[in-house]
Formats: structure tokens, sequence, C-alpha cells
């Protein structure tokens, strides 16, 4: 267990697109010891995602986009399906996650329901990911989505039905973390 944190240090590696920074760290251990670390941490702020789904079709609504990490990493198209998300930049989680779900996939919804919150790459990443989840239905479609050409998005919008896409986290079509554990919720939750 760690009791005490001191920062002795902390550079800038890269400001291109977010902050990646080396930190060196002191840390005073149980038993008295220092210790002294480097570690790098890339500060791309918090985020927000959500799940939308509808009780009478069974089906939820999912995005599919380039992601280049996962091409780099072997996925042969880079093309990832997960759930609807972005960087919260100065709003709160809730109003984000609004914004974002028109965005990219042409619903606006109104009711959203924090579910909890998650780091998830906490050994070198410092976002902290809001998790929501809402009902959506035909009404609430107001337009195509597919995100935003400047910030260069091509987003293709995805209708699912739930117990498909339970499958495709099965057979490897959806690898996606908050994706997954958005699904599992609606699961465990026996809300779909």
């Amino acid at each position: 267990m760690i009791d005490h944190i001191n920062i002795l240090n902390t550079e800038i590696l890269s400001d291109n697109w977010y902050i990646l920074n080396k930190v060196t760290y002191e840390f005073t251990r149980p038993d008295g010891s220092k210790q002294t670390q480097n570690r790098e941490a890339y500060d791309r702020g918090n985020g927000a995602t959500i799940l939308l789904y509808n009780v009478a079709q069974k089906s939820i609504i999912l995005t599919r986009q380039f992601r280049l990490p996962t091409y780099l990493n072997g996925n042969p198209s880079g093309m990832l399906i997960e759930a609807c998300a972005g960087l919260l930049d100065k709003d709160n989680a809730e109003d984000c996650i609004k914004r974002e779900t028109e965005e990219e996939t042409g619903y606006k919804i109104t009711d959203v329901r924090k579910i909890f919150e998650a780091y998830m790459s906490p050994g070198s990443v410092t976002e902290i990911v809001y998790f929501f989840i809402a009902a959506y239905d035909k009404s609430m479609k107001v337009n195509d989505g597919g995100g935003l050409a400047h910030e260069e998005e091509h987003i293709e919008v995805l209708e699912l039905d739930f117990e498909k896409a339970l499958q495709m986290i099965d057979n490897g079509e959806i690898k996606d973390a908050k994706t997954i554990m958005l699904i599992q919720y609606l699961r465990l939750k026996n809300i779909l």
C-alpha cells in the first residue's frame, strides 16, 4: 500500500494530440522507506459512453468506425464496433453523452441514466469513463448521425438485436471493453 506520493518532476514528452507526460515520483512505503519511480501517463481528459436500448424491439444501437490503434495491433480492417462515446471537453458527463449521441447516432435523447464510472487503462491513461444507458425509439431519430466532418469522423450506425450482440461478443466481433461492459450490464440487470 502506498501511503504518500511526492511528484518530483513532470516532463511533457508529447502534446501533439493530447498530453503524454513522463512523471518521476517518490512514494513512502508502509515500512517508511522511500522509492523513486518513473512512469509515462497519457492525459486525454475524461470521457463518457452510452448504450441505447429498445425494450420492445430487444435491440441496441452501436457504432462502427476505424480505430488506428486496433489496426496497429493486428485488426486487419481497423474497424471497431463500439458504444457511442466521446471526450467530455468542458462539459459535464451527462451533457457530453447527450451531445455525442446525437452527433454519432442521430438520436436525440433527454433521459439518460448513469450506471457507473471506470478507469479503462489505469496503468497508462488518466481517463475515467462515465457509463450511461438510455431507452430509444424511432421518434427520437433526428438525423443520420455519423459524427462530425470537422472532427474527421466517419461513423456507421448499427441497430442490432440484443441476442446477436451477445453472440458478437462470444465470437470476437465486438472487442471494445466499454461496449462489452454495457451489454453485459443490460443482461445482468435484466433490462433486455
